[in-house]
């Protein structure tokens, strides 16, 4: 596996008021959070440097990383950057929000990469709304 987009499903147990770089200062609430990037140089190089709790401050990601967990990570093996797909379909699952406008967003046109949940989202309507674009979403393990 080398190329592709994947989705982290974060937890935030606290809510937290973060500077989140040059894109400014938003509150998380607790609750649960999807986050959609492409990994277009190596999607394992990239998936475990999110895993990993003690590295430099880039992405958007890696601010709010810093008080939450990563529960589980999804992705699709591919050479296109499909996260606005992604984003999108994910988007049609009940009780999605945007809270953070720009996140992880800087360099298209949507609104933003992260969704918002009060409660845990169910992956498996995302991932039949997947499969009926022609789309297999994998799981990757956490520990």
């Amino acid at each position: 596996m080398d190329k592709g987009t994947y989705a982290l499903l974060i937890e935030l147990k606290n809510e937290t008021t973060l500077t989140v770089g040059k894109l400014g200062e938003f509150d998380f609430p607790r609750g649960y959070y999807i986050y959609f990037g492409s990994a277009l140089g190596g999607l394992e190089a990239r998936i475990n440097r999110h895993l990993k709790h003690d590295k430099h401050l880039h992405w958007h990601i890696d601010y709010l990383l810093q008080f939450a967990e990563i529960a589980e990570v999804w992705y699709l093996s591919s050479d296109q950057r499909l996260e606005c797909t992604l984003c999108r379909e994910a988007h049609e699952l009940p009780g999605s929000a945007d809270i953070a406008l720009g996140f992880g967003s800087s360099d298209c046109r949507c609104p933003s990469h992260l969704l918002y949940f009060t409660t845990k989202p169910s992956v498996e309507p995302f991932k039949k709304r997947l499969r009926g674009r022609g789309f297999t979403l994998n799981r990757w393990g956490v520990t």
